[in-house]
C-alpha cells in the first residue's frame, strides 16, 4: 500500500480498509486532510489520546471496540460500537479506541489537519509508539 495523497483519489475505502494488515498505514495525505487505515489486534487499543489541533473521523468496518472520549484522561465515557459505526472525535478530547473481539479491529481515521506524516507505516503498534515518541 502506498499513500496516494495529494493527488486525486478514488477509492473502495472498505475494501482497502479490510486488505491493511498494519498497525497504521497512511493511504492518503493532502495539505488539510489524511485517511489513515489501522488493524488492532484482540485486545489491543489505539492508546489514549488528544488532538489539540484538529477534529477525527473513524469508521469500523470490522470487528468490535469500547470506545472511551473525555475532557480529561480520568473523565472518559464509554461506548460500544462495531461494523459500520463511525466515531466523531472533537479536537481537544481524550480519546481511545479498544478491540474488544476476538478478530483483528479494521478501521479507518480521517484527520483533518493530517496527523502523520505522509507514506507513514507503523506495521504494530510498538512501532507507532516508538514514532510517536520521537515526534
Amino acid at each position: 500500500m502506498q499513500d496516494h495523497g495529494a493527488t486525486p483519489y478514488v477509492v473502495n475505502v472498505e475494501e482497502l480498509t479490510l486488505a491493511n494488515e498494519n498497525f497504521r498505514t497512511a493511504a492518503w495525505t493532502g495539505n488539510n486532510l489524511q485517511m489513515t487505515l489501522m488493524t488492532i489486534q484482540p485486545g489491543d487499543d489505539i492508546g489514549l489520546e488528544v488532538h489539540d489541533d484538529h477534529d477525527q473521523f473513524l469508521r469500523i468496518e470490522q470487528g468490535s471496540a469500547r470506545v472511551e472520549m473525555g475532557p480529561s484522561r480520568n473523565e472518559l465515557q464509554t461506548w460500544e460500537a462495531a461494523d459500520d459505526y463511525a466515531i466523531f472525535v472533537p479536537a481537544g478530547v481524550w480519546h481511545n479506541v479498544v478491540n474488544t473481539g476476538n478478530d483483528a479491529l479494521k478501521l479507518y481515521s480521517i484527520y483533518a489537519p493530517a496527523e502523520h506524516p505522509h507514506g507513514t507505516i507503523h506495521a504494530t503498534k510498538a512501532d507507532a509508539d516508538a514514532a510517536e515518541h520521537d515526534h
